[in-house]
């Protein structure tokens, strides 16, 4: 019986997550997200080219793969046909590929309105939402009272759409939030409703799926199978920084709600973690760098949002926080991204602990939100030395670890290993999809 492997991000999203989907996707049949919406920004690079996913899984790219967007996703319609259309364009027509999950909810354009009239009445406590409307169809999700995909093809679907439009603008009214004048990326909010509905009646001519059944109908088969996250666990709504944490369940248990699969069919839990850290919004980040150091990550590893645009705040790896996330999911592999961005560093630093109400502890506080944790340091060498980049050279040669990652930086990856308890097979040199090193 197969089982299903789920790859998810290990710190504050940005991981890169979608670069290593797209490298892994070639071993599977389909590849399915399981939560989360377009404030996610999976980005693939090669040849040349640059795609950034939102809603649509990182298996896209790759012929001849299914992808499935899951239950556990949410999903606004204008955005999705965006996406879907752009990749037509570059040459990736997805109407035999893309299939989506009709327990999938939808975002409103009042959703987004609701997400904004929410942020503002927040003021300096606003969680710095990427204002797509995520945390209040999340809500309506909950309350039971959303719009699913599979609504779209029922009788009355308008008269729903209208009731629950109204029920939000009772909500915002009720926020003080002025509506005159306002708009959704660049446009007028009626005329953008016009494009939500467009973008309704574009994606009739997808797969409605029942996806619990077509996933584990396709396990049974022998398909090989992989569920995407979006975000990072330490953004998950139970086991997050709360309350500045998305409205999903970001860690391998969310694959269980987000696409309807037991706990007994989950096989490998690949990690993927950033060399150091970076954050977009507000919220604790102990190992944050105010100096230079925080802006030559800023700049070498070009961390600005992939969905906002936003510049990322970074920092130190917090191996604390890494370990932490590595149990919540049971990762069995790790994988570490950008270790590129470090290469003229003559020394790294590492947070192993954290100074906590006089104490020192390697455990995350419930407060940590509202408590000052103050980082405990390991510093180690930089290597000082770049990866040989063979591109051109043959798969297998490509692969090669031994000759290929300089001593301290493998120095640098046991220390990781070791702390952590699980062992990095993967490691990012650089942006390309070919930019990789199996261990």
């Amino acid at each position: 019986m197969n089982k299903i492997d789920i790859l998810l991000g290990l710190q504050w999203g940005d991981e890169g997550k979608g670069k290593v989907v797209d490298a892994l996707t070639p071993n599977y049949d389909i590849v399915a997200r399981f939560q989360g919406g377009p404030n996610a920004g999976h980005t693939i690079e090669f040849e040349g080219r640059k795609f950034v996913l939102h809603n649509i899984p990182s298996g896209v790219l790759t012929p001849g793969c299914v992808n499935v967007i899951g239950n556990g996703v949410i999903i606004d319609p204008h955005i999705l046909k965006g996406e879907i259309e752009g990749l037509r364009q570059a040459g990736f027509d997805l109407k035999d590929t893309l299939k989506i999950a009709n327990r999938a909810h939808l975002i409103l354009p009042t959703h987004r309105a609701l997400d904004a009239a929410n942020e503002k009445a927040l003021g300096k406590m606003k969680i710095g939402s990427t204002l797509k409307g995520i945390g209040p169809t999340y809500t309506d999700k909950t309350a039971r009272k959303g719009l699913r995909i599979g609504d779209i093809a029922m009788d009355g679907f308008r008269e729903k759409y209208e009731k629950l439009k109204q029920a939000h603008l009772q909500q915002i009214q009720g926020l003080g939030f002025d509506m005159t004048g306002f708009q959704l990326d660049g446009v007028d909010f009626n005329e953008y409703e016009k494009l939500w509905f467009e973008g309704i009646e574009y994606l009739r001519q997808f797969s409605f799926i029942d996806s619990e059944y077509y996933l584990n109908e396709a396990l049974d088969a022998g398909k090989k199978v992989l569920a995407e996250g979006a975000q990072g666990s330490m953004l998950d709504v139970d086991f997050g920084s709360y309350p500045f944490v998305t409205s999903s369940n970001v860690v391998a248990a969310g694959v269980c709600s987000g696409l309807g699969i037991a706990p007994s069919r989950i096989g490998k839990v690949y990690g993927i973690f950033k060399a150091y850290c970076t954050r977009v919004g507000t919220g604790p980040f102990p190992t944050e760098l105010f100096d230079e150091t925080g802006e030559t990550l800023r700049r070498n590893g070009h961390e600005f949002g992939a969905t906002t645009g936003r510049p990322r705040r970074c920092g130190w790896l917090d191996l604390p926080a890494l370990k932490y996330a590595v149990m919540l999911s049971g990762v069995t592999d790790l994988m570490m991204m950008k270790s590129d961005v470090m290469d003229e560093f003559e020394t790294i630093k590492v947070a192993t602990a954290y100074r906590y109400q006089g104490q020192e502890t390697q455990h995350l506080p419930f407060a940590a939100c509202t408590e000052t944790m103050e980082p405990v340091y390991t510093e180690l060498p930089g290597w000082r030395k770049k990866i040989e980049d063979r591109r051109q050279e043959t798969e297998d040669r490509r692969q090669e670890a031994g000759d290929r990652i300089p001593e301290k930086l493998e120095a640098y990856i046991k220390y990781i290993e070791d702390y952590v308890g699980v062992p990095i097979k993967f490691v990012s040199y650089g942006p390309d999809r070919t930019q990789n090193i199996l261990r």
